[in-house]
């Protein structure tokens, strides 16, 4: 099973893996359930956690705390984008084709949050109102936190044709007009900024999934796969 493992430099005991092809991690639009589930049972195998959580993402703002359903050989039942965890080897899986995920970590090593950020969650401020719930629903503080953004759209091929009706002029200093691109990277970095996260703790795989073969994306092949993304708590 294919896998780039991350490690948060100051928070040993939390760990996150990005996943890529070319075997699908989602069950959507999936020729052989079967060969999900085993793909899903391999990097579990690899990775040494106990549980996958994982959601039937919407494209929204809700966030699922502590999710009841151990879903690796079944369909995602609760719908939304966000997902917390304090429980020690349950992973929380991202599914993406393109959008970002986001994986979230508390300096403690002992909350972490899973985020599926794509344009519309971006136009949403997904980010800034998944940082406060977490800081609320656990009595955190935002400048405790350590991101990770994993692969997806680079800003050299996020054209956007339809700016003004799906963004708007408040996001035009992420736009150029030039190349109709807007840059998602640097967006989801100053949400997060702006949220209360700490610049210095706020880390990026910068790797193009339309752009590298090694990922799924939608852009490029219209209908595709999917690539997992899971950060969890490691287990004593």
């Amino acid at each position: 099973m294919n896998y780039i493992p991350f490690a948060f430099p100051d928070i040993p005991n939390v760990a996150c893996a990005f996943g890529t092809g070319p075997r699908t991690m989602a069950f959507t639009g999936a020729a052989d359930p079967g060969d999900v589930i085993a793909v899903r049972q391999s990097l579990k195998a690899s990775l040494g956690f106990a549980a996958w959580h994982s959601l039937r993402q919407v494209h929204g703002v809700d966030m699922i705390f502590e999710p009841e359903f151990e879903t690796l050989d079944r369909p995602s039942i609760e719908a939304g984008d966000g997902m917390t965890e304090t429980r020690p080897g349950h992973a929380l899986a991202i599914k993406t084709a393109d959008c970002q995920p986001v994986l979230i970590a508390h300096a403690s090593g002992r909350y972490v949050m899973a985020l599926h950020v794509g344009w519309r969650g971006n136009v949403q401020d997904f980010c800034a109102r998944a940082v406060r719930s977490f800081c609320v629903r656990y009595g955190l503080s935002p400048a405790e936190l350590s991101a990770v953004r994993g692969p997806s759209l680079g800003p050299g091929v996020s054209e956007f044709t339809a700016f003004a009706g799906e963004f708007g002029e408040a996001f035009r200093p992420w736009y150029d007009y030039r190349t109709r691109r807007v840059d998602l990277w640097r967006l989801t970095r100053d949400q997060l900024v702006k949220a209360g996260l700490d610049s210095e703790r706020i880390f990026s795989l910068d790797l193009c999934t339309l752009s590298l073969p090694l990922f799924f994306s939608y852009r490029r092949d219209k209908s595709t796969g999917r690539q997992a993304s899971l950060i969890w708590i490691k287990e004593d």
